[in-house]
């Protein structure tokens, strides 16, 4: 969520004047994070806020780097009056390049806000930066195409974005034959599932390893309803995924693994500007779990998943203490038995998948 308060510490801030119901300026984000733990000095460089995590990334060395951008990319247009103004200056773009992002999933809540407009800003604006796109176009045609990640000579990476009116996408961003919008799925049926597999399918190749990333669910809560439970599960019955990457939530949901697939029901945010904010401190929204699987080329099984768990701090991510990641173990595990996947503490206080279960 790099727009609004994140937005304005980079070096080209849009007009910070918002149309909230508390704030009426972005700025007003940045002076809470500035309360609640010091001064920001900006303007900040591009790499400012990645902190810690670019030495993760570096050191990991991931094939493909995917994110849920939940911000629109763009200077123009009107705000709609859904109570939240989310946008950065496509000017800032360059805060994605600096992360080494190869595609931004666009199917949210937030990628519309200012209209039709503001969409194909923000569609040129990460696309000219050469990272790619899923879940959102010009129509639906391209709204319904994957990013396609080159990983190896013999694998791709897949990723296609969806998005339900569950999380807040009002149902008019929807992409049409002739209108710019994002991929809204209609409901969580078996039927829609099987229309989902059928589309995949055309288009997987063998090797080829398919993400299906979608914004679902309420903010706040670790409640996974059985609609998400059973889609989850049918589209890997039914051959067409690896990863359920979902989002929406501001802090991390329970993960599963099914049949040796790996179901990430909410990611929680990694960058966000609810820094000082009340409210909802029990879920520990200010951590920020970098999701690192193995994939066997193969099959698409999971080999191994590897948790490193940050915390923003001033816009800025930082490694998370001891104590807090245990309390992230701690809490991830209560519902071990429910979703077959339990996490170890690692001695680099990474947290990885407990091996048996695969």
């Amino acid at each position: 969520m790099t727009g609004r308060g994140i937005d304005q510490i980079l070096p080209h801030p849009c007009d910070p004047r918002i149309y909230e119901d508390h704030f009426r300026s972005a700025l007003d984000y940045v002076t809470l994070a500035e309360r609640a733990h010091g001064a920001i000095q900006r303007p900040v460089s591009f790499d400012y806020i990645w902190g810690g995590a670019l030495e993760e990334l570096s050191r990991r060395k991931p094939h493909a780097r995917i994110v849920n951008l939940e911000t629109a990319g763009t200077k123009s247009g009107k705000p709609e009056p859904k109570g939240i103004n989310y946008r950065m200056n496509p000017a800032n773009v360059p805060v994605l390049k600096a992360a080494g992002i190869d595609c931004c999933v666009l199917s949210n809540n937030n990628v519309v806000e200012r209209g039709e407009a503001s969409l194909l800003d923000t569609l040129a604006a990460v696309k000219g930066a050469g990272i790619q796109t899923a879940g959102a176009g010009c129509n639906l045609l391209e709204a319904s195409r994957p990013a396609i990640i080159e990983v190896l000579s013999s694998s791709r990476v897949l990723v296609f974005g969806l998005g339900l009116e569950s999380s807040g996408i009002p149902g008019r961003w929807a992409a049409g034959a002739d209108r710019a919008g994002v991929r809204l799925l209609p409901d969580l049926s078996h039927e829609t599932a099987q229309m989902l597999a059928t589309e995949v399918l055309l288009q997987k190749q063998p090797g080829d390893i398919v993400v299906l990333s979608i914004h679902w669910g309420s903010n706040w809560g670790y409640k996974i309803t059985a609609a998400q439970q059973a889609f989850a599960h049918t589209v890997i019955d039914l051959g067409v995924c690896d990863i359920v990457h979902g989002h929406s939530s501001h802090h991390a949901r329970p993960i599963e693994m099914y049949r040796q697939k790996l179901i990430l029901y909410g990611c929680g945010d990694f960058i966000n500007d609810y820094e000082g904010i009340q409210g909802y401190e029990e879920f520990r929204g200010d951590l920020a779990p970098m999701y690192l699987p193995e994939l066997d080329e193969a099959d698409g099984t999971l080999s191994a998943l590897t948790i490193t768990l940050f915390q923003l701090r001033r816009f800025r991510l930082s490694r998370a203490s001891l104590r807090d990641v245990r309390w992230f173990q701690s809490t991830m595990n209560s519902f071990a038995q429910e979703y077959a996947a339990r996490l170890l503490l690692n001695q680099d206080a990474s947290l990885s998948l407990e091996q048996p279960l695969f």
